[in-house]
């Protein structure tokens, strides 16, 4: 490997430029400054790339794939400078010719393969592999188009398109010569071999290309490039076909079925947005599955039936759940395997990661789409859910009364996790408190039948990226301090515990929060026009935008304290900078009435001159990952509020914890276990607990109503939303929607409780000393929740795979 400095790294540049363009490279331009030093970038990952994927096919490792709708990777070119060790000489480089290295990152568009923690957890798990020497891919989908993109037009949400592929993608590398077909709909034909075996054809399939662009996963500093495989769906169509007199129903055909790589999570309020999802799941797990034993059968050159031993495919919640069936289809209808070895083989080869706790979010097909698009695999799940279910009957009769609600199908549906649960060896939750809701209230009674399948790994994060690369200053210090072998080993941040009372150590952390507070007051200056005091406390909330995760109560209490300074302009609090961030599905109305509300009242409170600027609230559109880069190293206070049970786990609490932020948060996901690691002292916990929101949802006994009608607080909020005060009776709806439905996230029954321990975090951010040294001990502890960490506890206790 080259030896690199800045003036060869400058020459590197200089070449890639003469290669792109006759121009002087004073007359370069930012954007063709990014792409030279993507090239230089890639020239260095191309060797070790090759040199992986070498030591694999020679080694032969048993490998881990791991399969997701979402890969939410950010912008790649700092992270793989960083993990080349040329970040400080690039920005160097990169100043010398002129320029600022900031802008030159941000030329970068964030790739729109993901939406929130499904897919950054994905992205982490990715770099933890590659940085800690395990076979590791990924596999996913190429969308065109992201989410969408967020603006705000009158504190409205306005959703448009995210071609986040407008400029070509440095990173991808397209290989047409590796596509594969996929085959939806058509027709089933069932024959009797001669040696008395089935024998299944199809006809009439409407076929398409699942083409692969692979995007290097680059270990840290260590040689080792994993892959990220990502699907574009390309039509089959010749040219001689679209020359036919078929044209214009082949082109109907073909922009029918580009459209399956076309958008990140299709509206599925209609019948044709259900029906395109299930078409991307489909086309994710077949396309993969038949990659995946191409690959095995080019290399291992063994039986079929030992594919346990060298492939282990992890489903990043129930999206891609639909492999299983697929997988026995191989087998079975493509291979030649009877059923007993077919589901022995697929039952060895899955495990499935579940993300969700509520009931109500656990994915659901309708039999007759599974029928119409994916035929033969109805017939696989509906075999499955037969012989399941007479297993059921017969070796567990405790059971039987317990059919209904474990069954496959049932109801004229076809429950998913459901059959990720039969079909898999491992079954994880991502937190203590969310694997043991799952073992013994969600799905208590696939836990009795299979204990043995049912663990926990707590989701992590990658500290590479969300400590070293984006607050490189407090990265600096912590590496002055202890010594920089905490970036390969995470968990020796706990030497910091040593030094929180060293004046010095925390002279320079609140010297480094300060720093990054100005840089974020000047982009919020910048991009918004909003003055805020970079001296007042940065209280952050940024997540998606759902009931659950509970924008509205912080937002309550946001109108509370505006409420108290106009009654009591002189009264004493810290000046606090409320910042929101986030996406609210576009069908979900109640979500984005609640963004509207943010804004509306960011409106009044920034522009009432009474307050002296006490308060401001800041909403910053666009929720992604760089905004989250940006935000993430100035947080002061963040915001876990989610009600009690209804977190999985969050990562958003582990990055902002890294940075030196202290949490409030409820007792719910991995706030559970940040509180335990660092002591209650150092972390403002409030409201209910899990089980008391269960006995109440069981027992019925919680009136929103009363509250409503006992709290003064409660009752001049929700009436100013009703009477117009905020917004203009614009809100009403908020009023009804929370006392019509009983709250059912608990919002008002947790106000009181969040204004009292808001109160204290006010008081306790006045003693900068205690306030730092709590920070510091945060930090210290933070190690634990690296995705290192948890990649390790999956690569032993489920994957069984070895480091190379």
């Amino acid at each position: 490997m080259k030896a690199w400095t800045v003036d060869t790294f400058i020459e590197a540049i200089m070449e890639v430029r003469k290669a792109q363009s006759d121009e002087r490279l004073e007359n370069t331009t930012a954007r063709e400054l990014y792409e030279a030093i993507s090239a230089v970038v890639n020239q260095e990952i191309s060797q070790n790339w090759s040199k992986t994927k070498e030591s694999y096919a020679r080694k032969k490792p048993k490998q881990i794939y791991y399969l997701s709708m979402e890969f939410l990777i950010g912008t790649l070119l700092k992270s793989n400078l960083l993990h080349h060790n040329l970040l400080d000489i690039s920005n160097e480089a990169i100043m010398q010719l002129g320029f600022d290295p900031d802008e030159i990152y941000r030329q970068e568009h964030d790739p729109g393969l993901g939406n929130g923690g499904l897919g950054r957890l994905a992205a982490c798990f990715l770099d933890s592999m590659a940085s800690l020497r395990y076979p590791g891919h990924g596999y996913g989908i190429r969308y065109r188009y992201g989410l969408f993109e967020q603006r705000m037009i009158n504190g409205y949400q306005t959703e448009l398109p995210d071609y986040w592929l407008e400029n070509p993608y440095p990173w991808e590398t397209r290989k047409k010569e590796e596509a594969i077909e996929i085959a939806f709909g058509g027709e089933v034909h069932m024959h009797k071999r001669t040696n008395g075996k089935l024998e299944f054809t199809y006809t009439n399939t409407e076929k398409i290309l699942a083409v692969p662009y692979d995007i290097p996963v680059v270990g840290y500093q260590n040689k080792v490039v994993n892959t990220l495989r990502l699907w574009s769906a390309e039509p089959t169509t010749t040219e001689d076909e679209l020359k036919s007199e078929a044209y214009y129903y082949q082109l109907e055909h073909q922009h029918s079925f580009e459209q399956i790589s076309g958008f990140l999570y299709p509206d599925d309020s209609s019948i044709e947005g259900k029906q395109l999802r299930l078409k991307q799941q489909y086309f994710l797990v077949a396309a993969s599955l038949k990659n995946i034993i191409r690959d095995y059968k080019k290399t291992i050159r063994h039986s079929l039936k030992f594919l346990p031993e060298q492939v282990v495919i992890q489903i990043n919640d129930t999206h891609p759940s639909l492999a299983i069936p697929e997988l026995v289809r191989i087998l079975v209808d493509e291979e030649g395997f009877g059923w007993n070895e077919a589901w022995r083989i697929t039952t060895r080869v899955f495990a499935y990661t579940n993300h969700t706790i509520m009931s109500e979010a656990l994915e659901k097909w309708p039999v007759d789409m599974i029928k119409k698009f994916l035929p033969r695999l109805y017939m696989i799940i509906e075999e499955i859910n037969e012989r399941f279910c007479q297993g059921i009957w017969f070796d567990h009769p405790e059971l039987r009364g317990k059919i209904p609600d474990m069954a496959v199908i049932a109801d004229n549906q076809i429950h998913m996790a459901r059959l990720a649960i039969i079909g898999s060896f491992s079954v994880n939750g991502v937190a203590k408190l969310h694997t043991e809701i799952l073992k013994t209230r969600e799905m208590k009674d696939f836990c009795s039948l299979y204990p043995h399948r049912f663990n926990n790994k707590t989701n992590g994060i990658s500290h590479r990226r969300w400590l070293v690369m984006i607050n490189p200053r407090l990265s600096n210090l912590i590496s002055e301090t202890i010594s920089p072998l905490w970036i390969n080993r995470p968990r020796e941040l706990t030497h910091l515990l040593r030094h929180t009372n060293e004046p010095s150590i925390l002279e320079k952390l609140d010297q480094i929060k300060q720093q990054n507070k100005e840089e974020l007051a000047n982009f919020i200056h910048k991009l918004t026009g909003i003055l805020v005091d970079e001296k007042s406390i940065f209280d952050v909330q940024i997540k998606r935008l759902h009931e659950y995760k509970r924008q509205l109560l912080n937002i309550f209490h946001v109108i509370y304290l505006y409420n108290e300074l106009k009654d009591n302009p002189h009264l004493d609090i810290t000046p606090r900078t409320f910042i929101f961030a986030a996406k609210a599905a576009p069908s979900y109305y109640f979500a984005k009435e609640v963004i509207k509300l943010i804004n509306t009242v960011a409106t009044v409170v920034n522009g009432d001159k009474s307050l002296q600027g006490k308060l401001k609230v800041v909403f910053l559109e666009n929720y992604n990952v760089s905004l989250a880069e940006k935000i993430i190293p100035a947080a002061d206070l963040s915001e876990q509020i989610s009600t009690a049970g209804k977190e999985a786990s969050g990562t958003g609490n582990m990055k902002m914890m890294m940075n030196g932020a202290l949490t409030i948060g409820t007792l719910d996901g991995a706030n559970i276990e940040i509180k335990n690691l660092i002591n209650r002292s150092n972390i403002f916990i409030f409201g209910l607990k899990a089980e008391e929101v269960y006995d109440y949802y069981h027992n019925g006994e919680y009136r929103a109503n009363e509250v409503y009608q006992n709290d003064e607080r409660i009752h001049q909020i929700l009436d100013q939303l009703k009477d117009g005060l905020v917004g203009n009776q614009e809100f009403k709806d908020i009023c009804f929607h929370i006392l019509s439905t009983n709250d059912p996230y608990f919002t008002l029954k947790d106000f009181d409780a969040y204004v009292e321990t808001q109160q204290l975090v006010d008081q306790a951010y006045r003693n900068r000393k205690k306030w730092l040294a709590k920070s510091l001990i945060n930090i210290a502890h933070s190690g634990k929740f690296s995705s290192d960490h948890t990649i390790q506890e999956y690569a032993t206790g489920i994957w069984k795979i070895k480091k190379m």
